[in-house]
């Protein structure tokens, strides 16, 4: 279902709520101007000041990917952003001899390895900027396209392998459904783009192992690290509980970001006409409510926790930005999908919370990170370095269920999503 009832007085059928959404999505992306570098996009401080560092493949690709969806919306000025980050991920950030990504420029020097979470990053950047209509997107998309089912596809497991070395000779004992996960994204991104149905059902693939083989089993909590055998591994990390990235236990935050790229995974799916398994509503429904319960106002202040163990105690209590944006953005899905006033309960909360306490008038963008008494924090991310979280939160709520955000924009046009429905 694309649309709610037109009697169902939510705020994604208010104008008004479109509008703030609107306005809050330019003071964003102006913010986000100053992380240009003269080879990428790079990483910004509480200030919006660029540190003296290099460029990385994670954040241009990002910002690359973020500016595209600003140019498929029609604001003018972003477009040649978009084309400085796909010349950077087709030139400094790419290993022109061993093939795939750096993590920073020029890193042939020393060797930063090939991680599949970066590479579904550069999938999703082509991707959305060959929608955007951009030159030099469609070759960047060949390329990780190359890499992707050379490198990191594993059609035996049916989900992706993590990492390997500079030259490819050794690999990682390890899987993770972080980077499974925004392979999914890419993946959706790619069947947009490339209309080969491969991508889809790879995207399927992923989503059966993580979530309905293990999340679902282990009362909708997402099981982040695996062995190299897929074996479950839950005390990976236990004494680096706050890892930016790999952190111990469950994380909420992933639990919300997979239930919006189920009824994503399912919107595609019905796109393509294929039949669109049943368990991931359920699924998707199933995860939200879990992260609800368990990390919502859990000790004492307002907000939702990093890290939970495994008998959903809080362990890391900082709380992060793109956590609420992908709760704000769930909800918003999951309403979509269903009409249910629940969900309308939620996304107004979520977005009090944030414009309570996220939002930095003061200095620009959102606050990445605040502590257990939501005060600015840097315990675990330091700096603002990252539009996508945030942006996509404003976009999200704005637009119908697609495969990609590139292609629910392409689909409605710049106007409709600003004035509502």
């Amino acid at each position: 279902m694309d649309r709610l009832p037109l009697d169902f007085n939510s705020w994604l059928n208010t104008p008004a709520h479109h509008h703030w959404l609107a306005a809050e999505g330019r003071r964003l992306l102006d913010f986000a101007r100053a992380s240009k570098l003269a080879e990428g996009f790079g990483y910004l401080d509480e200030r919006g000041w660029l540190p003296d560092a290099p460029a990385q493949t994670l954040i241009t690709a990002r910002m690359t990917h973020s500016f595209a969806l600003a140019t498929i919306q029609g604001l003018p000025g972003h477009a040649a952003l978009v084309d400085h980050g796909l010349a950077a991920l087709a030139g400094c950030l790419r290993d022109g001899e061993q093939g795939g990504w750096y993590a920073v420029a020029h890193a042939a020097c020393g060797d930063t390895g090939k991680a599949a979470y970066l590479h579904a990053f550069v999938a999703l950047a082509a991707s959305s900027a060959v929608v955007a209509g951009r030159p030099g997107a469609q070759a960047l998309l060949e390329q990780v396209v190359e890499v992707i089912e050379t490198r990191f596809w594993s059609e035996e497991e049916g989900a992706m392998r993590e990492s390997f070395d500079r030259i490819w000779s050794r690999e990682e004992a390890y899987r993770g459904a972080n980077s499974n996960m925004h392979s999914v994204e890419a993946f959706l991104a790619l069947a947009n783009v490339t209309h080969d149905p491969r991508w889809l059902a790879r995207a399927l693939r992923i989503a059966e192992r993580v979530i309905h083989r293990h999340a679902v089993p282990n009362h909708h909590r997402v099981i982040e690290h695996f062995h190299a055998d897929w074996a479950v591994d839950l005390e990976y990390n236990h004494g680096r509980p706050a890892d930016p990235f790999r952190p111990y236990g469950s994380t909420p935050g992933h639990a919300f970001e997979w239930a919006r790229l189920l009824l994503h995974l399912e919107a595609a799916l019905i796109d393509a006409v294929h039949p669109a398994p049943t368990w991931l509503v359920a699924a998707a429904r199933g995860l939200f409510d879990q992260a609800c319960r368990t990390a919502w106002n859990v000790d004492g202040a307002p907000g939702l926790v990093y890290t939970l163990d495994w008998n959903d105690t809080p362990v890391v209590r900082q709380r992060m930005h793109w956590v609420v944006t992908e709760a704000i953005a769930a909800s918003a899905a999951l309403l979509r999908r269903t009409g249910e006033h629940a969900f309308e309960h939620w996304y107004r909360c979520f977005w009090e919370f944030a414009a309570g306490h996220l939002l930095d008038h003061e200095h620009g963008s959102w606050h990445h990170e605040l502590d257990e008494q939501n005060r600015p924090s840097a315990a675990v991310w330091g700096g603002k370095p990252d539009l996508y979280h945030a942006w996509q939160a404003v976009l999200l709520p704005r637009l119908p269920l697609a495969p990609s955000l590139a292609s629910g924009l392409a689909r409605l046009g710049g106007e409709s999503i600003v004035t509502g429905w």
